[in-house]
């Protein structure tokens, strides 16, 4: 299904809150609703929230809107995830480039949406090639199609590996509290009748101890030039794992997730959401009243974990700049 549908200048968002129990959508008529779909996880995943936020910037023109301000406004929404950062300023060039012409904005933003998907595809058939025989993947959080313009990064490389007859079965790490391992990348695999079981985020390391596992491939929200990756809480910890049983571990992520500005994962902004969502599932309270409650949305796995970055470029190892990257 379309899960980011641009229609007579508005843009119709799966609401990703609502899966796998429904399957609605959100109408975002202005930027300010879209910062608000971005920020309250109508829509999450680095490449969709930077395509999202495109379309959002579309709408300003047409509606001759303060550019900058709503520039700066999907900026806040959320601030680990650096595609977002790169769609805004891609669009921020359009603007000036063109005038502030509101048709180069759209076509713009279709671009970015299409170039997308295009990517996840290619990305998908370098990491396929990286195995020459039926592997068993375990995948942390969601980097499906869900989580970009389509296809997916990490799902996607699974979604080839299944294509080429190269994949036994997937597990698929709850990822708590938001359960987007669970309620999502399982949606996406079940969809596509890809063989999976969903684990408890804890159970990763019992697996890999039974070698059930032979890798790992996780997307990410920000990579710095010497490999460090900010990725969905949780994800360091299995990367640990992996590291300790000699499992490899994979990040699939396209090139606009990568930022040389940065020199290591310390300089990554990481977002801390609210109490609630570790503190209620399905509207029902799980911690004592009186307990805070500390909700780190992501975590940094150290380069020196990761065996290979799978990109649209091909697989890639740190320092980037001597990859050209």
């Amino acid at each position: 299904m379309e899960h980011i549908k641009w229609k007579d200048n508005e843009l119709i968002l799966l609401d990703q809150r609502k899966l796998p129990q429904e399957i609605t959508f959100v109408t975002c008529k202005t930027p300010g609703d879209i910062a608000s779909a971005i920020r309250n996880m109508v829509v999450r995943g680095a490449p969709a929230i930077g395509i999202t936020a495109a379309y959002g910037l579309a709408m300003s023109g047409i509606s001759k809107r303060d550019f900058d301000a709503d520039c700066q406004l999907l900026l806040d929404s959320r601030p680990t995830a650096v595609n977002l950062q790169w769609a805004v300023e891609r669009m921020r060039d359009c603007y000036r480039k063109n005038h502030r012409n509101s048709k180069a904005l759209v076509a713009e933003a279709v671009s970015i949406h299409r170039e997308d998907i295009e990517m996840n595809r290619r990305m998908g058939d370098f990491g396929a090639s990286l195995f020459s025989k039926p592997v068993t993947i375990l995948t942390h959080c969601n980097a499906g199609a869900l989580a970009t313009g389509g296809y997916g990064t990490a799902l996607g490389v699974i979604r080839s590996l299944y294509g080429s007859q190269k994949l036994k079965k997937v597990f698929v790490d709850e990822t708590r509290p938001y359960l987007q391992g669970a309620r999502l990348t399982a949606f996406e695999l079940a969809e596509a009748r890809i063989p999976h079981r969903v684990i408890t985020d804890n159970s990763a390391g019992y697996f890999m101890q039974k070698r059930a596992i032979d890798a790992v491939i996780t997307g990410a929200d920000r990579i710095a030039a010497n490999g460090d990756t900010a990725n969905k809480i949780g994800t360091m910890m299995v990367a640990v794992l992996a590291n300790y049983f000699g499992i490899p571990f994979y990040i699939a992520a396209p090139g606009t997730t990568f930022d040389l500005s940065i020199t290591s994962g310390d300089e990554i902004p990481i977002e801390e959401r609210g109490r609630d969502e570790v503190a209620f599932i399905n509207g029902k309270s799980i911690v004592p009243d009186k307990s805070p409650v500390a909700h780190i949305g992501f975590d940094v796995t150290p380069g020196s974990l990761i065996t290979g970055f799978i990109t649209d470029r091909g697989v890639l190892h740190p320092p980037f700049q001597d990859n050209s990257h």
